[in-house]
């Protein structure tokens, strides 16, 4: 498993409303793809940092969600080059459930409370 930050900064003058409506419109794309398993939209606290947090069950298909074509659309609608981070998801707490999920190194997927 896979996380990947997506970082880039908001075009001067937007505001929460208009970066909220940027996202909505890309709800459809990551909808439709079968390999995305979550997205988090994401705003800092200077109010002009955006991130998305994925989840994916492979770089290669984090790698496939955000090719160049996808990154030159970024480019154009904020002004700037987004940043991209890849981590290992090793484990994940979710107290709404009470349950953690780890992964070996391997792969396999291990839940338990």
């Amino acid at each position: 498993m896979v996380v990947e930050l997506v970082t880039f900064t908001a075009p001067e003058g937007a505001d929460w409303q208009g970066i909220l409506a940027d996202a909505k419109a890309t709800l459809p794309r990551w909808r439709a793809n079968s390999d995305l398993l979550r997205k988090h939209y994401l705003l800092g606290d200077d109010g002009r940092t955006c991130a998305g947090l994925y989840i994916w069950p492979s770089r290669a298909a984090a790698e496939r969600g955000h090719d160049a074509t996808w990154r030159a659309g970024v480019e154009k609608r904020t002004g700037a080059r987004p940043t991209i981070t890849y981590f290992d998801l090793m484990m994940v707490l979710d107290n709404e459930t009470g349950m953690v999920t780890e992964w070996s190194e391997s792969g396999e997927k291990r839940s338990h409370a």
